[in-house]
């Protein structure tokens, strides 16, 4: 499993909350568990005083977000770097699961599972996973969805760097709403040149006055 796959444990996490939309899915230790998807056995560690601390840890990955998209480079590294201390790893080679054809494992890195409680776990996993995300394609890569009031964070693995949104649901409703826009904006010129035409012409009556010369 390469290690670059557990950055999707951050966008997860961060994603739980929609603070423009004052929405927060992590209310509970059942939607707690729900974020280690797989990972049965460390998702049972979790308890409802994870909830808690899940949140902080949510609020701090958020920010790594909000500095990258903003061209904070150095910002969003310090921050990272910060969580990197605070919940360390233990990587390990791992052949589970995975075997060539003559049924040899296929060893690849690991992150080993943190044993203290399940907030510790997850952190250590989101940072590590982020971490590997950033230095392999770069800061620039972490982003914040610009449909708003979304402001989702996603991972751009394009290989033109042109991502902006976090899915295509944000992307299409984006791209109607810039539509339109246009579309007013161009029935509002339509309208002023056409007021503008008509003020510059001279009234009708004006027009066809002619001199009266009638008793003369």
């Amino acid at each position: 499993m390469e290690l670059a796959y557990y950055s999707d444990y951050a966008v997860r996490l961060v994603n739980t909350e929609e603070p423009a939309r004052g929405k927060d899915a992590l209310t509970s230790v059942e939607a707690v568990r729900d974020l280690f998807g797989g990972q049965q056995s460390a998702a049972r560690r979790a308890t409802d005083a994870d909830v808690t601390r899940f949140r902080s840890v949510r609020a701090r990955l958020r920010a790594v977000f909000e500095a990258a998209d903003s061209g904070d480079e150095q910002l969003a590294v310090d921050l990272l770097n910060s969580l990197l201390l605070e919940f360390p790893v233990s990587p390990q080679i791992s052949g589970h699961d995975f075997r060539d054809d003559d049924g040899r494992p296929l060893w690849h890195m690991h992150l080993a599972d943190h044993p203290s409680n399940a907030t510790a776990g997850y952190a250590a996993i989101a940072a590590m996973g982020l971490a590997f995300h950033l230095t392999e394609y770069g800061v620039d890569r972490l982003g914040l969805c610009e449909a708003a009031p979304c402001r989702n964070a996603y991972l751009d693995t394009s290989t033109n760097r042109s991502r902006r949104y976090c899915s295509d649901r944000c992307a299409t409703r984006a791209n109607v709403a810039a539509y339109r826009a246009r579309k007013r904006l161009e029935a509002d010129r339509s309208e002023r040149t056409g007021l503008a035409a008509d003020s510059a012409q001279p009234s009708s009556a004006q027009g066809d006055r002619r001199p009266d010369l009638r008793g003369r």
